[in-house]
């Protein structure tokens, strides 16, 4: 495959798990609920909130949580188990099928809520969160589980999807989603493309992960290094390797 050809396909593409490779950060120990859901605090303290005027809950990817917990089974159980909960959301983040969003329910609702202030839609949003958020883990709905389950009428579903918590899936179903997210992607997938394109630019595609991490950035890199680092070793698209000079990542081609 060309590589030039292919560079937003490879970049949002998560890869394979390479045997051998050992992952930034990773831990051996058990990955109990307390462990995951300290990651998740964790990751989210890398959130620039200031970033998006506080306006969005802190957002962490899935994935990223791979690039510390090495037993991917086992973070999968306890994602689901924290969201069967309650409190824990997980979204379809739309820029890659395999990137999922994950968020404490409690900062959704009140990002949502905060939003919604003065809103002829908050009355709406509300019944939404009570009705939808608080007791189901899909990530998206059908127009007839929305009719008949939830009892939403044509015009609400409307009035959800004007407020961004419901986004178009296809014809008759839709993903929940965050509000004024469209930010927070387009900075994400430039700070990949930025920390990726450093990693391969280096001699032997390869850096030293602390070397990365004290790198002036550029103003396509508007989240914390360490964040897009989770990010990248995460979803695999480098190998992280440890060396007695410190962990070493190296750009994985395709």
């Amino acid at each position: 495959m060309n590589r030039k050809r292919a560079l937003v396909s490879d970049t949002f593409n998560l890869k394979k798990r390479r045997n051998g490779t050992e992952k930034f950060g990773a831990v051996s120990n058990k990955d109990g609920p307390a462990d995951i859901k300290s990651t998740m605090e964790y990751l989210m303290t890398l959130f620039p909130r200031k970033l998006f005027n506080d306006a969005l809950p802190q957002i962490v990817l899935k994935h990223q949580l791979y690039s510390i917990h090495n037993d991917k089974t086992l973070v999968d159980k306890e994602v689901s188990k924290l969201r069967e909960s309650g409190e824990l959301l997980m979204f379809q983040l739309g820029f890659d099928a395999e990137a999922f969003g994950l968020l404490f329910t409690s900062d959704y609702k009140a990002k949502v809520l905060a939003g919604e202030e003065g809103k002829a839609t908050r009355a709406v949003v509300e019944k939404f969160l009570e009705k939808v958020v608080s007791s189901c883990t899909d990530l998206s709905f059908s127009k007839d589980k929305m009719l008949r389950e939830f009892l939403f009428t044509d015009s609400e579903i409307t009035q959800l999807v004007k407020s961004g918590v419901l986004t178009v899936r296809d014809a008759g179903s839709w993903w929940l989603s965050i509000p004024n997210s469209g930010k927070f992607t387009k900075y994400f997938i430039q700070g990949r493309k930025a920390v990726l394109g450093m990693v391969k630019k280096s001699k032997y595609s390869e850096a030293l992960q602390a070397d990365l991490e004290e790198r002036r950035t550029t103003s396509q890199v508007k989240f914390p290094m360490k964040y897009l680092i989770h990010d990248i070793v995460g979803a695999e698209l480098v190998e992280s390797i440890p060396t007695t000079s410190g962990t070493l990542l190296r750009f994985v081609d395709s």
